[in-house]
């Protein structure tokens, strides 16, 4: 079973006015209607086509990508333990600092992740674009996030230039960096696991070696930056995936879609799926920042608020 129900994509109506209609020569008769030549129809046509491409490359540039769209939505999910019923769980990806994104616009998604009151911060990998100077700036502004049951990071393929780097600075923020790891948390007398693994194309993910230490039957929430990683993560005990990489696309087309989705993000693009054999759950974040194109169409920037059910 694969089940698919993406997060939903903006849908901008857009008017284009022209200027007054163009008549032909000659002055018109009274109750006359007025009368355009075929080269007036096509000059207007062209102007038109222009400046809808104008309007529309210039919002892809300078609009949608900072554009938040706050995604809020409850997840219903069989294992979750009472205690941990209800909490919520603020999962943000893919900033790229760096590239077409930096300290200010960073300290704008801070400020939402804050209104949301998480209980539980996950990012999913790709801080910076490529080098970690980048990530100076916003280790101060990253510091600011709290939340009761902890704030957890992964590494993205685009994070690998200096791991110890990223990884340090990251810490400097109050996240744990999960590499193949696990970490318990306990609420309530009850326990669930948040699991990070290693980036699947320029790491090692080891899922055995990250579920050493949880206890058989113990919930845990799976971070791996490579959303089609699921498909191997469901022959392990995971109950949850959270994922970002694929940027939604970045550029999508009405009725085709993303135009382009990366290596390891040719399955699951956008929003929650269920894995086709265990039915797990995978949610992937759009991602805030952008990569290699500073452009969005359709495929807002996304910060991802789930609430945590029983089912």
């Amino acid at each position: 079973m694969n089940k698919r129900n993406p997060g939903a994509s903006p849908n901008n109506d857009t008017q284009l006015v022209t200027n007054s209609s163009l008549y032909s020569s000659g002055t018109p008769g009274k109750g006359d209607k007025p009368k355009i030549t075929r080269r007036q129809f096509l000059a207007r046509g062209a102007v038109t086509v222009i400046g809808a491409g104008l309007f529309t490359s210039g919002y892809a540039w300078q609009g949608e990508p900072r554009w938040l769209d706050v995604t809020r939505m409850e997840l219903p999910l069989r294992e979750l333990p009472s205690a941990f019923a209800g909490i919520k769980v603020v999962h943000f990806s893919d900033t790229h600092l760096g590239f077409n994104k930096g300290a200010h616009d960073l300290a704008k998604l801070v400020a939402h992740i804050k209104e949301a009151e998480p209980d539980l911060i996950c990012f999913t990998g790709d801080i910076v674009d490529s080098n970690p100077e980048d990530l100076l700036d916003s280790v101060s502004i990253l510091a600011e996030l709290t939340a009761p049951l902890g704030k957890f990071a992964i590494l993205g393929n685009h994070d690998y230039k200096n791991t110890a780097s990223v990884t340090g600075m990251l810490q400097s923020a109050g996240f744990k960096v999960l590499r193949n790891e696990s970490y318990l948390l306990k609420r309530g007398g009850e326990v669930m696991a948040v699991t990070g693994l290693d980036d699947l194309l320029k790491g090692m993910p080891d899922p055995e070696a990250a579920l050493s230490g949880v206890p058989a039957g113990t919930f845990t929430l799976l971070m791996m930056h490579e959303p089609d990683y699921a498909d191997t993560a469901e022959a392990y005990p995971f109950n949850l995936q959270l994922s970002g990489h694929s940027h939604g696309g970045q550029i999508r087309l009405p009725i085709a879609g993303p135009m382009y989705t990366p290596n390891g993000a040719l399955k699951y693009i956008a929003g929650l799926y269920y894995t086709e054999h265990k039915a797990m759950p995978v949610y992937v974040n759009r991602g805030f920042g952008e990569t290699y194109l500073p452009f969005r169409l359709l495929c807002r920037p996304e910060l991802t608020v789930i609430t945590l059910r029983q089912a």
